[in-house]
């Protein structure tokens, strides 16, 4: 890769797919990249051996995903030599193991996802952190000279499941356990921005409000290429983006891509769209916060006028309306930098008012809007799992594509401004009320003799078992309040639902509830700790 750009990172070289093609020039090795499952051909002078320059790697590299890589190669190693222990052994191993994950994967989908949920932070996911899974084909064929194999098979993009495998998923602890003996471990640099991988993720999916005269919930899954899928659908679709499945890698786009708000949602995203490649540049605020961004790959940004006016497709993420409208109405603001062109999405979550004001005044000056306002936390935000509600530009919402793959699971387009803004405040609505429900349940089992825990058994036993349930009750259980979601964001987010339901005289009355209690929850200093932390407000 572009050695000035990307720091070293742990690979190990593997026997590639059967019908994978070496490209032709240089001499290279198909290697699988340690804590993400990427795979490329890297070129033999990029490769060095681990050991003698993991010291060197370890300084250069910082991040938390690095040390899960440095910690999947340790790993990898002692599995290694118990293997070579127990050679004699490795052929009815690797056929039960086969086996086994064929079964494993006619699991439902359903099953399957829950399962990718539960199991994060263990052994990081394919190249979207959970979305994604790359099939390590290479380890189930079984060659003891992976090196000779490279030399022998063909070029197959990186990432792409072979044809007649496509529907083959196999589960995150066989990536690790099949590895071949004899692989070498060692690391590289990550392939450059200049090869990029031409497949998109078929099992991220965008949903269109149907503009036919069909009713208004009705959604066509379309895939990344925008070819609408055969089948219409409704939520039964957004399960067929299962985030388990064998996936294609992204092609990042050549756009010059500006990011403005590095908060708990802003970080992970960002991360992410450097990870698969895109070219950032960033600002934020406190520009401390862009320190580590800079380390990872991207660029400065003295003003967020600087950024709009240097890349082609800005995105914002910040706190509230007030903090959306300064960022670009105030000085050295985003409609500085916007002439003919310039493209601006908002993520921030706001009300449908203070987008429309928004985008009319960047279209005003000859500027492209849409807003994207996401739905998750910080994990799913770190993992790429974020669901994106969005609205406005649709020839923007097409031109973000890599970019929504890269930081999302699942993107929705609504249609005109002010619908995704709705949208976002309804889902946030419903997710803050049921959080309070929770609160309410577990102090009064406390006050009443029950067993807390016990109510979270019964609960996760029931219909209304959910990660989001377990997680939440868990952390509480703890007494762990770290923030996931703010809770004073939570708070504006009930406060901006019932003010829409005001506008269009529809009660919310346990909207109205909720929001009662986490306003006492504030007043008792949990603002800047997770919305579980409304919990603290029962408390006698």
């Amino acid at each position: 890769g572009k050695l000035g750009r990307y720091p070293p990172w742990p690979g190990k070289i593997v026997n590639p797919p059967k019908d994978l093609k070496k490209p032709r020039g240089k001499k290279c090795f198909f290697v699988k990249f340690f804590g993400t499952e990427d795979h490329a051909w890297i070129k033999v002078e990029q490769l060095k051996p681990y050991h003698p320059h993991k010291e060197e790697m370890i300084k250069i590299n910082k991040g938390k995903r690095f040390q899960q890589a440095v910690d999947a190669v340790e790993e990898f190693l002692r599995k290694t030599k118990g293997k070579d222990q127990a050679s004699s052994h490795n052929s009815t191993e690797e056929k039960n193991r086969r086996n086994s994950s064929e079964e494993r994967g006619k699991q439902s989908a359903g099953e399957e996802k829950r399962k990718a949920s539960l199991s994060e932070g263990k052994v990081k996911k394919g190249t979207g952190e959970g979305k994604k899974r790359v099939s390590s084909v290479s380890s189930e064929r079984g060659s003891k000279s992976p090196l000779k194999r490279a030399q022998d098979l063909s070029p197959r993009k990186r990432g792409r499941p072979p044809k007649d495998e496509k529907d083959l998923t196999i589960p995150e602890s066989s990536t690790v356990k099949r590895v071949m003996t004899g692989t070498v471990a060692g690391f590289k640099w990550p392939p450059s921005v200049s090869e990029p991988v031409k497949d998109s993720d078929p099992h991220f999916h965008h949903f269109l409000l149907s503009q036919t005269e069909k009713p208004a919930v009705c959604y066509q899954a379309i895939t990344k290429k925008l070819k609408v899928c055969e089948e219409e659908t409704g939520s039964t679709s957004i399960q067929a983006a299962d985030s388990t499945a064998v996936n294609g890698s992204i092609t990042p786009t050549d756009k010059k891509i500006g990011f403005l708000g590095l908060g708990l949602m802003g970080s992970g995203i960002v991360s992410n769209l450097l990870k698969m490649g895109h070219t950032v540049t960033v600002w934020n605020r406190t520009a401390e916060k862009c320190d580590l961004f800079i380390q990872e790959g991207a660029r400065l940004g003295r003003t967020p006028a600087e950024v709009v006016s240097t890349c082609d497709i800005t995105f914002a993420c910040v706190s509230d309306p007030k903090a959306a409208k300064d960022l670009v109405l105030g000085p050295s603001g985003v409609l500085q930098g916007i002439r003919p062109g310039k493209c601006y999405v908002d993520m921030s979550t706001v009300d449908a008012d203070t987008v429309t004001e928004l985008a009319q005044v960047i279209v005003s000056r000859g500027g492209r809007f849409l807003e994207a306002p996401v739905s998750g936390n910080q994990q799913l935000s770190n993992d790429g799992m974020l669901v994106i509600l969005a609205a406005g530009d649709r020839g923007l919402y097409e031109d973000c594509s890599s970019c929504f793959q890269a930081m999302g699971k699942t993107s929705f387009f609504l249609g005109e401004v002010g619908n995704a803004a709705k949208m976002m405040l309804i889902v946030n609505m419903v997710q803050g009320s049921f959080m309070a429900t929770i609160a309410e349940g577990l102090t009064l089992a406390q006050v009443t003799g029950q067993s807390q825990q016990t109510l979270l058994d019964i609960l996760n036993q029931g219909q209304l078992a959910s990660i989001f349930l377990d997680q939440k009750c868990q952390n509480i259980l703890q007494g762990n309040f770290k923030p996931d979601f703010y809770l004073k964001y939570i708070q504006k987010d009930l406060r901006l639902a019932i003010a829409l339901g005001d506008s269009v005289n529809h009660p919310t009355p346990m909207a109205a509830a909720a929001n009662e209690v986490y306003k006492r929850a504030k007043a008792l200093d949990q603002s800047d700790n997770d919305m579980s932390a409304v919990y603290r407000a029962y408390i006698h």
